[in-house]
């Protein structure tokens, strides 16, 4: 067992994790620091899912980094691109040489007397425990357990015959030539696979409970690639940036205030491209509004272009059981199958399924309430990233960080070692709220009760704004009379 100093931890090494170093260099360039990563390999989530097509479902204008321009010609890219760009981004400024492999965080420990957080690991390779000591915790370990995906229990599931197989345990290599292959979900991840499994498969069916939202998109941004050519590239990075945000704000805001207009545009965008005698009402149509849940991007058509084809479907019907030969339905029809593929979501966990303790007490995370976002009150020198569920997430990730390295500048400058999200009096029967309000997306769901809770008020409110968090975050200033400061 070792265990050993830094000024600071982060935790996780993946898209936020790799950002977040960059800004402490940046910003706090005499701060040390280590990444802690539980995996054998930097990258997060365009490291561990392996699975056809894997893609981003946002423009990478906005998911990159604010520091890093993306260079390459398609917006909407591939995950070994994205997975490139995260290496480059850490092995360009020697982030890679802070990077601790094989070190999953179990436990995190808060001494108010030392001011110190105590990290304790598992080593993944050999199973022995090490300890890591620090004054303040980044935890950016993501939002969803690496562990594995959500699986729903159907009955009769042991009776298939086929294989089945969640996106996020994809086998490597893994062989669908000439297979019928049947998808259950209706998500990002369901309509990424399907146009590529599609092009091999036998035939491919997206089999849904209940529809979802679709946008199609061009992968390649013209704009960018024309300001790319003409403008420094920093510069035509940073416009195409801003161009990118106020779009996504602009029909964010729309959908929140002309639900039923975007939901008619959206539709009547689907069946411009499967055609008039396609049944959009029953297999497009969802029962909530756009982005009540999170909506999907299709590049290029490629989701319509498979279904218009022949080699792909859509099932819209209740799961009732499997048999030896398939998916049978509520309706009694079965859909025959070589390959299930369970696309059903991800388990969420909280800051990375850690246990955290202050001073021997244990946190109990739904007990407190998140303070910007990113802190939670009664929990000194903590700060965690989550990113946005109705844009990119990189974009709040960038805001978090840039706002840990102004707290942890002001400390060093103040002379101050510890600082404390506080409830005051009027703040102390606040009316209680989600972590994140409208949004029904499983995933979420079945996880609020985990989360710490929202204010009523400012600073207790993750809004999911950009906007809002730009001001909340970079204009409010940090001496707010929230943040205790302590020596």
């Amino acid at each position: 067992m070792t265990t050993e100093y830094v000024d600071i931890v982060i935790v996780g090494a993946g898209l936020s994790g790799i950002g977040a170093a960059y800004h402490l260099q940046n910003k706090c360039p005499s701060k040390s620091y280590t990444i802690l990563e539980g995996r054998s390999a930097m990258g997060g989530t365009w490291d561990l899912f392996r699975y056809p097509g894997i893609r981003s479902d946002s423009d990478m204008q906005t998911l990159g980094y604010n520091f890093k321009p993306w260079r390459e010609e398609k917006a909407i890219a591939d995950g070994p691109s994205i997975l490139r760009y995260v290496k480059e981004a850490a092995v360009e400024n020697n982030i890679d040489k802070h990077i601790r492999y094989g070190q999953l965080v179990t436990k995190a420990s808060w001494s108010t007397e030392d001011a110190t957080w105590t990290v304790e690991t598992q080593c993944t390779d050999t199973g022995g425990i090490d300890h890591f000591k620090c004054n303040f915790l980044l935890m950016c370990a993501g939002y969803y357990s690496y562990e594995g995906g959500y699986a729903p229990s159907f009955s009769g599931r042991e009776r298939f015959k086929g294989e089945i197989i969640h996106p996020q345990k994809w086998p490597e290599n893994f062989n669908f030539q000439g297979k019928k292959v049947v998808i259950i979900g209706s998500g990002a991840t369901a309509v990424t696979l399907l146009p590529e499994i599609a092009k091999k498969a036998e035939h491919v069916v997206m089999l849904q409970r209940s529809p979802t939202y679709y946008l199609s998109l061009q992968d390649k941004d013209v704009i960018a690639n024309i300001l790319r050519k003409i403008l420094p590239e920093q510069w035509a990075y940073a416009i195409t940036r801003w161009k990118n945000i106020a779009r996504q704000q602009l029909f964010y805001h729309l959908t929140r205030t002309h639900p039923e207009k975007i939901k008619q545009y959206l539709l009547k965008m689907v069946q411009k491209q499967l055609g008039k005698d396609y049944d959009v009402e029953t297999h497009f149509t969802p029962t909530y509004h756009p982005w009540d849940q999170r909506l999907c991007i299709v590049p290029n058509n490629d989701l319509f272009k498979a279904i218009k084809s022949g080699r792909a479907s859509v099932v819209t019907g209740h799961i009732d059981r499997f048999n030896e030969v398939g998916v049978e339905l509520t309706s009694e029809e079965t859909i025959e199958a070589d390959i299930v593929v369970t696309a059903t979501g991800l388990n969420l966990v909280v800051l990375g399924g850690a246990v955290f303790d202050v001073d021997g007490k244990t946190v109990e995370f739904p007990n407190t309430y998140t303070y910007k976002g990113m802190m939670c009150s009664g929990v000194p020198n903590l700060i965690s990233t989550f990113g946005y569920i109705n844009a990119s997430w990189t974009l709040h990730a960038d805001l978090i960080a840039e706002y840990a390295c102004n707290l942890i500048n002001h400390m060093d400058k103040t002379g101050l070692r510890q600082c404390t999200p506080q409830l005051r009096d009027e703040d102390k029967n606040m009316p209680e709220r989600p972590w994140i309000e409208d949004f029904s997306s499983g995933y979420l769901q079945r996880a609020l009760h985990l989360l710490p809770k929202q204010g009523s008020h400012e600073p207790w409110t993750n809004p999911q704004n950009y906007r809002k968090d730009k001001k909340m975050i970079q204009k409010n200033p940090i001496e707010d009379g929230v943040l205790v400061f302590e020596s």
